[in-house]
C-alpha cells in the first residue's frame, strides 16, 4: 500500500506566512512596548493605583479627615492628586490667624465636593486663587479666604462648620456653593436614598428635623451612624461577579496597572451617559423606617428611576421634595441669621444649569425670600463666551483647574461690585 505524501508548500506561501508571522510579532511587540511606556509615564507623572484617606468623627460636626492625613484621589483618567488635610481635618491650607482674618476682608467658603476639590491641588482651588486675584486687582480690600467643605454635605450639614471653625475668624462674607444635589442633601430621608444608605435617624452629619412645636431644629450627627446602615435590597447592589476567569484577570490587572484603570475609565465614559441608579429598593428601605412612610407617596416606580436630583425638574415631584425644599429654605435662613448676628454678608454661588433649569428658579425664589443674592456660575461663563466643557474634567463633572480659576474670577467680579461687604469695620471692634 502506497502512502500519499503531500508536496511541500510552494516557496511563495512559506515566505508570505513567515512575513505575516514576523509582522504579527512586531505588532505585538509594539503594543507591549506602548503599554509599558504608558504605564511608566503614568507612574512617573505621579499617578497611583489605590486612592484612599482616613477619617474621624468630630462630636457635633460630623465626619472629617484625620488631621494632617494624606488623601489620595483619582478617577483613573483625568487626575491623580495627593493632598494633606490641615490640622482641623479639611482639605485646605491652615486657617489664618484669627487676628489676621479679623483685620482683613475674610471670605469663608462652604460647600461639598466642589469646594473640597480633591481633584486639584490646593493652590488651584478657587478660594486660594480668589485671594491671589484680589491681592492684584483689589488690594485695598485685603482679602483672605478659608474653605470649610466635605463631600456629600449640603447647607444644613455645613452649619456646624460655621459655628465651630469659621466664626472665630469673623468673616465678612459667607459664600455658600450650591450644587444640584443640595436640595436633597438638606433632607435626611432623601440623602439616605441618594448616598451611602444612612439610617435617616442616625446620620454622620447634622440634619434639620421637625421639632415638637412644629418648627425645625438641627439634629446633631450620630457617632454610631455606621452601625445602623440601611439594609439595601439586592436590587440596588452592584451586579455580582460571575466568577469567570477573564473577569478575575481583568480585576487583577486593574488593581495593579494604572494604564488598565485609565483605559477602563475611558471606555466607561464612552458607553455611559447619565447614570440611573435603581431607586425602588432605596425608596422601599427608607419608607419602611418608622415615621418615614410618607416618603413613598407620589412616586411612579416604573419611571422614577433617574437621578433623584433630576426629579426636582418635574412640575410635580413626589411630596417628600417639598420637605427638602422647606429644609433648604431653613438652612439658608440660618446662614443668613448667623451672618446678620455677626455683621457679615452671604452670597450663594450655584453651578446648576442656567435659567432654563427649574432648580435654578427654585433656588432664586428661596434665596430671594431670605434676601441672599445668587451667582449663577453657568450664566457667568456663558456671558463671557466661554465653554462650560472647558471648566470640567473630560471624565468628571467636577471643576478642572480652569473651572476653579473662572469661579474665582466670578467671585472677584462680585466683590468688585459689592465692596461694601468689606467696609464694615465696626463688627471687629
Amino acid at each position: 500500500m502506497t502512502r500519499h505524501i503531500p508536496p511541500p508548500p510552494p516557496r511563495m506561501f512559506v515566505r508570505v506566512a513567515r512575513l505575516a508571522g514576523w509582522n504579527a510579532a512586531l505588532v505585538l511587540a509594539g503594543l507591549a512596548l506602548a503599554a509599558l511606556a504608558g504605564e511608566a509615564w503614568l507612574r512617573l507623572s505621579g499617578a497611583f493605583v489605590a486612592p484612599g484617606s482616613t477619617s474621624r468623627f468630630v462630636e457635633g460636626v460630623g465626619v472629617l479627615y484625620e488631621p494632617h492625613s494624606e488623601v489620595r484621589h483619582t478617577n483613573g483618567s483625568d487626575y491623580w492628586t495627593i493632598q494633606r488635610a490641615n490640622s482641623l481635618g479639611f482639605l485646605d491650607r491652615e486657617p489664618p490667624d484669627p487676628a489676621r482674618a479679623a483685620a482683613s476682608c475674610h471670605v469663608a467658603v462652604f460647600g461639598d465636593s466642589f469646594v473640597e476639590a480633591k481633584e486639584v491641588a490646593i493652590a488651584d482651588k478657587f478660594h486660594v486663587r480668589l485671594e491671589a486675584l484680589a491681592a492684584a486687582a483689589l488690594p485695598e480690600l485685603d482679602v483672605t479666604t478659608s474653605a470649610w467643605a466635605r463631600f456629600g454635605t449640603a447647607q444644613a450639614n455645613q452649619l456646624p462648620f460655621h459655628d465651630e471653625y469659621a466664626r472665630p475668624l469673623r468673616p465678612n462674607l459667607l459664600v455658600l456653593v450650591f450644587t444640584r444635589n443640595d436640595f436633597l442633601g438638606n433632607s435626611a430621608a432623601l440623602a439616605a436614598m441618594d448616598y451611602a444608605g444612612w439610617d435617616p435617624d442616625r446620620t454622620p452629619y447634622a440634619f434639620p428635623v421637625r421639632a415638637g412645636d412644629g418648627g425645625i431644629r438641627l439634629r446633631p450627627p450620630d457617632p454610631d451612624y455606621a452601625a445602623s446602615a440601611l439594609p439595601w435590597t439586592p436590587r440596588i447592589e452592584e451586579r455580582p461577579a460571575s466568577g469567570r476567569p477573564h473577569e478575575a484577570a481583568a480585576r487583577a490587572l486593574a488593581e495593579r496597572s494604572l494604564l488598565a484603570r485609565w483605559v477602563g475609565a475611558r471606555l466607561r465614559a464612552l458607553r455611559e451617559t447619565e447614570p440611573a441608579p435603581p431607586l425602588a429598593g432605596r425608596l422601599e428601605a427608607v419608607s419602611a423606617r418608622p415615621g418615614y412612610g410618607y416618603v413613598a407617596r407620589g412616586w411612579r416606580p416604573t419611571t422614577d428611576a433617574a437621578l433623584l436630583s433630576l426629579l426636582l425638574d418635574r412640575e410635580q415631584p413626589p411630596p417628600v421634595f417639598a420637605e427638602a425644599l422647606e429644609f433648604t429654605r431653613w438652612a439658608l435662613a440660618e446662614f443668613r441669621r448667623l451672618a446678620d448676628r455677626d455683621g457679615a454678608s452671604v452670597v450663594v454661588l450655584h453651578n446648576m444649569p442656567g435659567p432654563e433649569s427649574r432648580k435654578d428658579g427654585l433656588l432664586r425664589e428661596v434665596a430671594g425670600e431670605i434676601g441672599i443674592p445668587v451667582i449663577n456660575w453657568h450664566r457667568w461663563i456663558d456671558d463671557r463666551g466661554r465653554r462650560i466643557e472647558d471648566a470640567r474634567f473630560p471624565d468628571d463633572n467636577h471643576w478642572s483647574p480652569q473651572g476653579h480659576r473662572w469661579t474665582a474670577e466670578a467671585l472677584l467680579d462680585w466683590l468688585r461690585r459689592h465692596p461694601e461687604v468689606c467696609d464694615d469695620r465696626a463688627r471687629r471692634d
